[in-house]
């Protein structure tokens, strides 16, 4: 981490301001190893690999770290050859796409496929994850000035509160132990009138009975991951022919036969390459079966969230991931 980016973060424990204690190795302009100290409680923090750390990876989200670091670039635009990332970025933020000046908290950065578009806009990225997923995002985005990435817990967040400009967190809280209480935890970093957004999983009435991977995870999610990565890739490999002829044969029906045999088919709605297709095959299947929380949410429970929240300014709709939502802090709320 760089020297002045300190000035964002916070001690999880009672939110006093860090300091950089001892830098014990440093390249260029950033601390690769050393320790952050809080003013307030003496509470110590290690920066490891130029990444300030506030849980150990052993943890409930060390599949993602796995999934992350094997698909770093998976679906990054710059390799995919797509647009995929930066259309649902900014369609679900609805944010501008120049933002200097301004300072935006990532809340589960994954291997960093939204920290990069966020990036894009010249503001200030904090960008945290739970898991060592943080590792593939510092070697892809660590190196821009306007990229800090840490380590830390949603329910803890390391980070100043009421800092904020816009806060978005993708991918996260259907994969969270309570995501009520992980969505409560968030706004608090917003200024007065920040702008936050995120998205989860869509709850069906259909979907716990049909979805294969509902049937499955009882038994998956308690694999350990690498066996269960190797697994899944050795599935995929295998049935991946069978797929193929299914979607050219039977076209849209075919695709959804597919998803019900755990095998991600993006046949007519991303234009990738082959091989790209199988390789989020891959990713998916693994996706689907190793995390080991997976709460879909109804559109009312969104809703009924960001209002308890007292958010202004609500919308929730249909997007990428299922549902997305996002509003605005009160006047009143923050400094």
């Amino acid at each position: 981490m760089m020297m002045p980016h300190v000035e964002y973060l916070a001690c999880p424990t009672c939110k006093g301001e860090l300091i950089v204690h001892e830098i014990k190795k440093q390249h260029t302009n950033s601390i690769q190893e050393g320790t952050l100290r809080c003013s307030k409680c003496d509470d110590r923090y290690a920066i490891v690999r130029h990444i300030p750390r506030f849980v150990t990876s052993e943890n409930y989200a060390k599949g993602f770290g796995l999934e992350w670091t094997k698909h770093a670039r998976s679906q990054y635009d710059s390799y995919t050859g797509t647009k995929i990332s930066e259309r649902r970025f900014f369609d679900e933020t609805g944010w501008p796409r120049k933002l200097h000046g301004e300072l935006i908290l990532e809340i589960g950065s994954g291997s960093g496929r939204f920290t990069e578009q966020a990036a894009s806009t010249g503001a200030m990225i904090v960008s945290v994850d739970y898991s060592r997923a943080v590792e593939a995002n510092y070697l892809l985005n660590g190196h821009k000035q306007n990229v800090l990435i840490v380590q830390g817990d949603i329910y803890n967040l390391p980070v100043q509160e009421s800092l904020f400009d816009k806060v978005f967190c993708f991918g996260v809280l259907q994969h969270t132990p309570n995501p009520e209480k992980a969505f409560m935890a968030v706004p608090p970093f917003l200024k007065r009138g920040g702008s936050l957004v995120i998205d989860v999983y869509r709850d069906k009435l259909w979907q716990r009975t049909l979805e294969t991977k509902y049937w499955l995870r009882p038994i998956t999610r308690h694999i350990e991951p690498g066996a269960l990565y190797n697994l899944c890739k050795q599935y995929v490999e295998f049935m991946w022919p069978l797929t193929r002829h299914t979607a050219r044969r039977f076209g849209h029906f075919g695709s959804l036969v597919n998803w019900r045999l755990l095998i991600a088919d993006y046949t007519g709605v991303y234009d990738l390459p082959s091989n790209i297709m199988k390789e989020w095959a891959v990713l998916e299947a693994f996706d689907m079966l190793s995390p080991r929380y997976d709460f879909p949410q109804t559109y009312e429970t969104v809703q009924k969230w960001f209002r308890r929240a007292n958010l202004t300014n609500c919308e929730v709709r249909t997007g990428y991931n299922g549902i997305y939502g996002r509003a605005t802090t009160q006047s009143g709320t923050g400094d």
